[in-house]
């Protein structure tokens, strides 16, 4: 009825980093107001504390509140999104690299004053507990954007090698059609599937091979489309042909890439795994099953997965941050540990600082000298 007020859940069913609800109709005020204790600004983003019916918090997060007419159904629409201690981990490693600056550039800009930290040995610590600081919050961040964003793998292969035969066993069901004849996939065909919690999106294409018509050619080019693209390609090889020990297209090897040597029922070698030319190559059979346990393992080890890990609502730009931040600390360390170079140390301890500063905001350099000049007695 269009006198109800109605609350749903917005994202998708099972674990994630974030979970939004959201809440529609004539008596979302009066919901805000005992959720949040006031209804928030319109139309913009809100960090309140969640309460439940007695009054407690429960979660911290942001609400974002629609009035009438202006939302997308007509209604008062509220929404709540659950998540925080990402933004407050990056905002304490950041407060732990400025400190760094602080020490080091005050060390080298006023070696007159009392500021030599750099010989007791503190700041190679403090820049030890940063570096695992942000190892640890990489890993849970992969996990956020994992599971946001699913893992993309693309089977790729010969013709008649295994490969719609293989989608359909990772997927449970006959999602493609399976036959005799060379090049009957033609088009890609994508299928959702979860392993132990993380999402897989894996994408079946057409045989790799000089295509005799137009259509099996425009569905080799859509197959080279999605292997660039790729997270992971899986190389589906035929057990049975001599040359199934490497894959079929060299430059595909560039590429993050595990061969698959489907068939083994025919071929008669055991399921298991191993390293080949660089490359994992897993022994298989999409007929059978044989082998294919060991196939999603390691398809949740080269994504990086950790089943019932904690997790943070994070994207790729924020997981390319921190790597490149992660990169520049460690370089800043080795400069400072191997060459007592404490000028390099703080350029990489600011390009970290850079890079921390595309998910929390800039960082400027007035900042720095106020931190300076409020930490240190320098001039006095």
């Amino acid at each position: 009825m269009a006198s109800d007020t109605i609350a749903a859940i917005a994202t998708p069913p099972g674990r994630g980093g974030i979970g939004i609800v959201r809440v529609s109709g004539p008596r979302v005020p009066l919901v805000a107001e005992t959720l949040l204790g006031k209804c928030p600004p319109a139309r913009s983003a809100h960090r309140a504390s969640f309460r439940d019916g007695a009054g407690e918090a429960i979660d911290d997060g942001l609400a974002l509140y629609f009035p009438a007419p202006h939302s997308l159904t007509g209604e008062h629409v509220l929404e709540r999104s659950l998540s925080g201690e990402f933004s407050e981990c990056v905002n304490s490693i950041v407060e732990a690299v400025t400190d760094l600056r602080a020490q080091i550039e005050a060390s080298i800009d006023f070696p007159d004053e009392d500021a030599d930290f750099l010989g007791d040995g503190e700041v190679a610590a403090r820049v030890t507990r940063v570096l695992a600081e942000l190892d640890h919050l990489a890993a849970s961040a992969r996990q956020g954007a994992l599971l946001r964003d699913g893992l993309v793998v693309v089977i790729a292969g010969a013709p008649n090698a295994g490969k719609s035969s293989l989608l359909n066993r990772l997927a449970g069901h006959d999602a493609a059609i399976v036959t005799e004849v060379a090049g009957t996939t033609r088009d890609v065909l994508r299928e959702d599937i979860v392993l132990d919690g993380l999402p897989v999106r894996i994408i079946d294409t057409a045989g790799l091979r000089e295509a005799g018509d137009a259509v099996e050619q425009e569905g080799v080019r859509r197959a080279r489309a999605e292997i660039v693209r790729a997270d992971h390609v899986l190389m589906v090889v035929d057990a049975t042909q001599p040359a199934a020990a490497t894959p079929l297209d060299p430059e595909l090897a560039e590429r993050p890439l595990t061969i698959v040597r489907n068939k083994i029922d025919l071929s008669g070698e055991p399921p298991g795994a191993e390293i080949a030319a660089g490359h994992s190559v897993l022994r298989v059979s999409a007929k059978t099953g044989a082998g294919l346990d060991a196939l999603r393992a390691h398809l949740q080890a080269v994504a990086g997965w950790t089943a019932g890990g904690g997790t943070f609502s994070a994207r790729r730009r924020h997981l390319d941050a921190l790597t490149r931040a992660r990169r520049h600390v460690a370089d800043g360390y080795e400069a400072l540990e191997t060459r007592h170079a404490a000028e390099l140390c703080a350029e990489e301890l600011r390009l970290a600082q850079q890079a921390l500063g595309e998910i929390t905001g800039a960082f400027t350099t007035e900042d720095l000298l106020g931190r300076i000049f409020t930490s240190f007695c320098i001039g006095k």
